[in-house]
C-alpha cells in the first residue's frame, strides 16, 4: 500500500513549483549563454548526412528525452529514430548504418549501457554527438562533438531527481532540429506533409485543398448582362459572381451587396461591369486555409477567388468550406 502523503499548506505547494520552474529556466539560460562553435559542428554533421538518419540513444530519463528529440527531429524534416542502449546490446546495433549519425544522451557521461553503442560507432566510423555534463567521461571522449550542459543544480530539493538536466537536454533536441529546420529551409507547407492529422494537420490545410474548381466556380465573361450574372450567382450558390475579361483574368466581383448598392428599375439592363466590384479579393492556391479565412473575417467576407499571379482563376473558398474543415 503506497504511503499516505500529508495535507501541505497550498501556498507551500506554490512556493515549491515556482522554484523548481526558475531553477529549470536559470538551467536554460546558462545553457544558451554555453553555447558555441561545438553546437554548430553538431548541426554541420547532421545536415550533411545524405541518406543516413540521426540515431538518439539514452538510458532512464535521458532515454524518455531522447525519444521526444527523435520525433521532432521526424516531423521537422530530419529522419530519426531512438534506439534503447540495452536493446542494441542485443541486436539493435544493426539499426545503425555508416551513413547514419548518433546522439548520445547522458548527463553523467559514464551510463554503462551506453558503452557497447559508443565501442560500434567508433568501429564503423559512424560521427557521434555526445550531450552531457561531463567533459571528462568516456562519453564525451569518444564523441566527435561534444555538446556541454551547464553545471546547474537539479530542481529537486534532494538535487537527485532529473530535472533541470533533462529540461536542458529537451531544450538543446529542440535548439538542434529547429537550427536543422531553418537551415533547411523547412516550410510550413513541409511541416504539413508530416503532420497530417488533428488540429495541426487542419491549420495546414491549403486553400487548394478546400477550394471549389472547375464548373463550381461562379464566373460570368465582360459584357454579359446582370440578368446572367444572378443566374450564375443562383446556381452555384456562393453569394457572388466573379468578372472575366476576354483573357479569361478576374477583374472584378459581384455580390449580394454590389446588387443592393444597385438596385433599381433599369438593373436588368445594365452589364456585369456595370455593377462589379473591381480588384476581386483573391488568395494564391498554397496559401494556409486559415489565412485566407482570417483574411474573410477581416474583410467580412464570405468568400475568395484562388488565382495565380496572372489572376486566373483556379478556385473559389467559402468560409463555410473553413469552417467544415475544423479551421474555427
Amino acid at each position: 500500500m503506497a504511503p499516505s502523503c500529508p495535507i501541505s499548506d497550498s501556498s507551500q505547494d506554490l512556493e515549491v513549483a515556482q522554484t523548481v520552474l526558475q531553477k529549470e529556466m536559470e538551467g536554460l539560460n546558462e545553457l544558451s549563454k554555453s553555447l558555441n562553435g561545438s553546437f554548430v559542428d553538431a548541426v554541420n554533421i547532421i545536415s550533411g548526412l545524405s541518406q543516413g538518419r540521426v540515431i538518439i540513444s539514452g538510458m532512464g530519463k535521458a532515454g524518455h528525452v531522447g525519444r521526444k528529440i527523435a520525433a521532432t527531429f521526424a516531423s521537422t524534416g530530419t529522419p530519426s529514430f531512438f534506439v534503447h542502449p540495452a536493446e542494441a546490446s542485443h541486436g539493435d546495433l544493426g539499426m545503425i548504418t555508416r551513413e547514419d549519425s548518433v546522439i548520445a544522451l547522458s548527463n553523467s557521461g559514464k551510463t554503462r549501457e551506453l558503452l557497447d553503442l559508443l565501442e560500434y560507432t567508433r568501429r564503423i566510423g559512424v560521427p557521434l554527438i555526445a550531450v552531457t555534463q561531463n567533459i571528462e567521461s568516456d562519453l564525451a571522449k569518444a564523441a566527435t562533438v561534444s555538446l556541454l550542459l551547464p553545471k546547474v543544480l537539479e530542481a529537486c530539493p534532494n538535487g537527485l531527481a532529473p530535472t533541470t538536466s533533462t529540461i536542458m537536454m529537451m531544450g538543446m533536441g529542440d535548439a538542434l532540429a529547429v537550427a536543422l529546420l531553418v537551415r533547411r529551409g523547412f516550410s510550413a507547407h513541409d511541416f504539413r506533409r508530416f503532420h497530417p492529422g488533428g488540429a495541426l494537420g487542419r491549420k495546414l490545410l491549403t486553400c487548394a485543398d478546400l477550394m471549389h474548381q472547375g464548373d463550381k466556380i461562379p464566373l460570368v465573361k465582360i459584357g454579359s448582362q446582370i440578368d446572367q450574372a444572378l443566374l450564375v450567382m443562383s446556381e452555384k450558390r456562393f453569394g457572388c459572381v466573379g468578372v472575366l475579361d476576354d483573357d479569361h483574368h478576374l477583374i472584378g466581383i459581384i455580390t449580394d451587396g454590389d446588387l443592393r448598392r444597385h438596385m433599381s428599375s433599369d438593373l436588368f439592363e445594365k452589364k456585369v461591369e456595370d455593377v462589379m466590384t473591381p480588384q476581386a479579393q483573391t488568395v494564391l492556391p498554397e496559401s494556409l486555409a486559415v489565412e485566407a479565412l482570417a483574411r474573410m473575417q477581416t474583410k467580412e467576407i464570405t468568400a475568395l477567388f484562388v488565382a495565380e499571379g496572372s489572376l486566373k482563376p483556379m478556385g473559389i473558398l467559402n468560409i463555410h468550406d473553413c469552417l467544415r474543415a475544423g479551421l474555427i
